[in-house]
């Protein structure tokens, strides 16, 4: 049973980091002293839950925590930093501050150390978030002790309300696209100008094809446009969306 740290201040170690391709460190009071911080801690880099719905969600979410009083949103995971740069930039993931706790000092100074050998992973994070206030840890999201690799309280949703219950995140918009399709391109400048995330789903790319646009929207042109999971339709149809 994992035990809540709250009322409690974050241990003090000191990270190894990779900064403009120079060896640095930093320490705890650096990345918590006199900030408001969201940190979530996840099992490791590139693994499926991490990487399709833990971070990209608070990827999503990081402006909208950052317009709701947060300094800094920090990923941190039992891997070392060239790992985590690379994550970083697999998932576009900007809006994010990257901590490798390589050692897993900082991981077993919160008692959220675990062993993952039998998966030939070693000592890996538990998975959970925080808010901490000045070094202070003001609120843990610690998920259950379950089979597999639960991730259903230690999400940016349930951060973000705890922060502030009214706030809403932004619209989660996918388009299907073509190379050189001109009104795949007028979507692009559209979503770009409001300053709205979006994923773009190239055809030709990682095994999309004109089978899966059909398949998925029923139609057979580009683009097509979804808005938190409702079919939109094209370029004209977003442009209508939009007013």
């Amino acid at each position: 049973m994992f035990q809540s740290r709250e009322g409690q201040p974050v241990p003090e170690v000191t990270f190894s980091i990779r900064a403009n391709d120079v060896w640095q460190k930093i320490s705890s009071d650096e990345v918590f002293k006199g900030k408001t911080v969201v940190l979530f801690a996840l099992p490791g880099a590139f693994t499926p839950t991490c990487s399709s719905q833990h971070l990209p969600r608070y990827n999503e979410l990081a402006g909208v925590l950052k317009a709701n009083g947060v300094d800094s949103v920090v990923c941190l995971a039992v891997n070392d930093p060239f790992v985590m740069e690379t994550w970083r930039e697999e998932q576009n993931a900007d809006g994010i501050d990257f901590l490798p706790d390589g050692s897993g000092e900082f991981s077993a100074g919160m008692g959220m150390l675990v062993d993952k050998s039998e998966l030939g992973m070693g000592q890996r994070s538990w998975r959970y978030s925080m808010l901490v206030k000045d070094r202070q840890i003001e609120k843990m999201f610690i998920e259950a002790q379950e089979p597999g690799d639960p991730a259903k309280v230690s999400d940016a949703d349930t951060m973000l309300h705890y922060i502030n219950p009214n706030a809403s995140g932004p619209p989660r918009i996918t388009f299907f696209a073509k190379p050189g399709c001109q009104h795949c391109a007028r979507v692009r400048k559209m979503l770009q100008a409001k300053d709205f995330r979006f994923e773009e789903i190239a055809i030709g790319k990682h095994g999309i094809s004109y089978s899966s646009l059909q398949a998925v929207t029923g139609r057979g042109t580009t683009p097509q446009v979804y808005i938190d999971g409702r079919h939109i339709g094209g370029a004209d149809e977003l442009t209508t969306w939009l007013a």
